[in-house]
């Protein structure tokens, strides 16, 4: 079970290069259930989401993750529907969770957005995030990377 609460970012922390990063691509398969592929790094990883309806303002999915050989990603990755998702992800400690801070590139560069993960959902829901955390869009559908996969910026958008 994954559950996490997703902010966009007021500040970037000034030392980000004191924290580990990896760069991250990943595309779609299907959204409903969401079945998606990410190059992390050297791992290649297949992964199925479905999300739990539940009465919080955490992210709560059931999550299941397959490794892929670099040949079978690649044969994925033509796949893809809609675009892929570039980001460079830092993790940072905050308090006695990690927050992972997404910097995306490409279509949507200029997005920032950090998830902290919980081990449930009276935690996530009792978490205080820090100052350079900005508004909470863990409810909101236009920051899933799903949506980001076949639409435009939020950021850079009317909607």
């Amino acid at each position: 079970m994954e559950i996490e609460r997703k902010y966009l970012v007021n500040e970037t922390p000034s030392n980000l290069d004191d924290y580990p990063s990896v760069e991250i691509e990943q595309g779609y398969l299907c959204t409903s259930p969401t079945l998606r592929i990410r190059r992390m790094g050297d791992a290649y990883i297949l992964t199925v989401k479905e999300k739990v309806r539940s009465a919080t303002s955490a992210i709560v999915n059931r999550e299941e993750e397959f490794a892929l050989s670099a040949d079978k990603y690649a044969a994925l990755r033509r796949k893809c529907d809609g675009q892929l998702v570039c980001k460079t992800r830092y993790r940072i400690p905050v308090g006695q969770y990690t927050a992972e801070l997404d910097l995306f590139h490409g279509a949507h560069e200029g997005l920032c957005l950090v998830e902290v993960e919980f081990p449930s959902v009276e935690a996530a829901d009792a978490f205080v995030p820090p100052s350079w955390f900005g508004t909470d869009v863990s409810s909101d559908p236009r920051f899933r990377n799903t949506h980001l996969a076949f639409n435009a910026n939020p950021c850079n958008s009317a909607s």
